[in-house]
């Protein structure tokens, strides 16, 4: 086996840094290795992008959510006769998507073990289609309330799992709204919004069930949004967001579509993966089991 890791060593507020020559040793134990490290923003996209896939018979992202969703859309350059498999390895502080694996933040000897067994498993794969750009996320894509999070919590970062939680109690309870124009398989919906998330696997923010019926392969999307409850009822439901049980409250609507598209408001910036990119209006599409990865 012949395999590229692209590692991040910035992911976990730079402590991944350490663990590159305990996993390069295993990984190099039954596969030949490339190591790409990455140096800031932009560069996983841009070194999978400029690589020759063809001598590879996989690549593996090595970091958080940001770095899982830089090389898929560096991967998404090439045609899809020339992807590889997709394995990963969760060294960073938000790991939301490898909870779909049975990985922990900082399980990296099982996730390799994931790798070294070979067996390939098909995935839904999240496009976000803008007026500016086409993008790619395997996790979950938000506006609204995500985006107010994120932004706090890049300043709480070094709190570990506990900056993300902490910064969306704290957004949350400022109960700011967003009047939404949302398609969804052709049904129309217009209301005041806290927030909208539209999720292909179960869990964002590493901790929270965002969407509990979520499924990596049914070749659909699946879509929580929040009303604008009082804030005491807010206190109330924003504990049960760990277990799924939100879902249960009347303030929160769910769906599973394959197509939505965000019409209003103009300019909403959306949340794909742990990143920000681009803004509303926009057209979100689930490609059914698009991507081979690397999992159990």
């Amino acid at each position: 086996m012949r395999l590229i890791l692209v590692f991040n060593p910035h992911a976990g507020a730079g402590r991944a840094a350490r663990l590159l020559p305990g996993m390069r040793s295993v990984l190099e134990n039954f596969a030949d290795l490339d190591v790409l490290e990455t140096r800031g923003a932009g560069d996983a996209t841009r070194l999978v992008a400029e690589a020759d896939l063809s001598a590879y018979d996989g690549l593996i992202a090595a970091g958080g959510d940001g770095t899982l969703f830089e090389v898929l859309n560096g991967l998404y350059t090439h045609d899809k006769a020339q992807r590889k498999p997709l394995g990963l390895v969760p060294v960073g502080t938000g790991n939301a998507f490898s909870r779909d694996l049975g990985l922990l933040p900082g399980d990296w000897e099982k996730a390799v073990g994931l790798i070294r067994a070979g067996r390939l498993r098909p995935v839904d794969v999240g496009r976000v289609q803008t007026p500016s750009e086409t993008y790619y996320f395997l996790n979950i894509v938000g506006a609204g309330l995500p985006v107010d999070a994120m932004t706090l919590a890049a300043k709480l970062k070094f709190l570990g799992n506990s900056a993300y939680t902490l910064a969306a109690l704290w957004r949350a309870i400022k109960l700011k709204s967003y009047h939404l124009t949302i398609e969804i398989d052709g049904k129309i919906i217009v209301q005041d919004s806290m927030f909208l998330e539209i999720s292909n696997t179960r869990y964002t923010g590493t901790s929270f069930l965002m969407a509990p019926d979520a499924a990596l392969d049914d070749g659909l999307l699946d879509v929580t949004l929040l009303g604008k409850p009082s804030r005491l009822r807010l206190l109330r439901l924003f504990p049960k967001i760990y277990k799924g049980h939100h879902v249960r409250y009347e303030e929160i609507q769910t769906c599973k579509a394959q197509v939505i598209r965000i019409t209003a408001p103009e300019d909403l910036v959306l949340a794909p993966d742990g990143e920000l990119r681009g803004c509303t209006p926009a057209t979100v599409t689930c490609l059914q089991q698009d991507l081979q990865i690397f999992g159990p």
